[in-house]
């Protein structure tokens, strides 16, 4: 039997901020899920099942939150799953959403992604010291900063990328009204001067740490027909993963990215992704993350990911747009990021991402990354039904 396509009816996201005092968990998540219902134009009883995901649980201190979440969200007497794979859940998760769909086991399902970071301590809780592991120094760009600095001499790349690509996504945050970032004065050479934190990493090109949460409705054929306004239809998925050390990791281009990456393009028919995607909503929780990622993902050749950053091509008005919306170096609820990779690709293949939205845009990958580099989840989405 074929699968039954998937679409994406309705997206919702929360305003992303530095501390949302104003809600509790549950009421971030549903503020989140109403936004999403209201854009389907459907109600709590029209969802069949709901898939809610969220990073570490002792980034908030309290464990296996969902459990207590399912009454805020609609979902007392229905199947309710958690998904948990890092930084990557939210990708992770709205998969898991979508496969349900796609082999019929619901018919509409609502998958909600969150984290509220200032009710505990993100920075304690990714320097946890782990047996046997180098410790994490302070927090994740004490980890990744020595695999940034591994690219730059495997390439060559100028130590003028990361501000390149911050100054960027902060001038297409102030586009988007849910970004957590909005800087108005910021300037190329403020990035460039901001303090280091993490050789070569420095504080401007680092990702802020967020409260919030995202939330999408997916459904098949049945309930595409009845959405009020344009689908966006998935034309591949995928989830890979790989351990965080072993013998010849590649932390620069980890197997796992190249893996996913090739999968979704194999499912979608995409043989020259540069070409053929319209634009890109990708994982970038520290600056230089962005030209790495365009080698592993296929759409730089090794090498080669720098000159694109550096030429404009990733600008909003570039051949390949990169996080229009301000992307995760603008908000990064961790839970969530992920996810609002995904639902910001669907809004620009609705054509619903207001002063961001790409013209012409078709075809959009979302992109999540997780844990030592370990978890990633991808999707590709486009304006048509598979096979049309």
């Amino acid at each position: 039997m074929s699968k039954e396509p998937v679409a994406v009816v309705g997206v919702g996201q929360t305003r992303h901020a530095a501390a949302r005092r104003d809600v509790s968990i549950a009421g971030l998540v549903r503020e989140a899920a109403r936004r999403a219902l209201d854009d389907a134009e459907l109600t709590w009883a029209d969802i069949d099942a709901v898939v809610i995901g969220k990073a570490p649980d002792f980034f908030e201190g309290v464990m296996m939150p969902e459990l207590y979440l399912a009454d805020a969200l609609g979902a007392v007497g229905k199947p309710m799953l958690r998904v948990h794979t890092a930084g990557s859940v939210g990708g992770s998760t709205a998969l898991v959403a979508a496969q349900l769909v796609a082999a019929r086991v619901h018919g509409t399902v609502l998958t909600v992604a969150f984290e509220k970071q200032s009710e505990s301590n993100a920075m304690w809780g990714l320097s946890l010291p782990v047996p046997f592991q180098q410790p994490l120094l302070a927090g994740a760009g004490g980890f990744f900063a020595p695999h940034v600095r591994a690219y730059m001499r495997r390439t060559g790349a100028p130590d003028t990328i990361g501000s390149l690509v911050a100054y960027k996504d902060r001038r297409n945050a102030l586009r988007n009204p849910f970004a957590h970032l909005h800087e108005h004065d910021l300037t190329l050479e403020k990035v460039r001067s901001s303090p280091m934190l993490w050789d070569p990493i420095r504080y401007s090109e680092t990702c802020p740490s967020s409260d919030g949460a995202c939330a999408m409705v997916l459904t098949g054929r049945t309930g595409a027909a009845r959405a009020p306004r344009p689908p966006a239809w998935m034309l591949g998925g995928a989830m890979r993963s790989e351990p965080t050390l072993f013998a010849g990791k590649d932390f620069v281009s980890p197997r796992a990215g190249r893996d996913c990456a090739a999968d979704v393009y194999r499912q979608a028919g995409i043989t020259d992704p540069r070409r053929q995607i319209d634009a890109v909503e990708m994982y970038v929780p520290f600056s230089w993350y962005e030209p790495m990622w365009l080698e592993n993902l296929g759409f730089a050749e090794e090498g080669e990911g720098w000159k694109l950053t550096e030429a404009g091509v990733t600008e909003i008005g570039g051949d390949l747009p990169v996080n229009p919306s301000g992307g995760v170096l603008s908000s990064n609820p961790i839970g969530a990021s992920g996810m609002l990779r995904f639902a910001e690709a669907a809004l620009q293949v609705r054509g619903q991402a207001g002063e961001h939205q790409i013209e012409g845009a078709r075809t959009a990958l979302g992109h999540a990354y997780g844990g030592g580099a370990q978890f990633f989840s991808m999707w590709l989405v486009g304006d048509r039904p598979p096979g049309t």
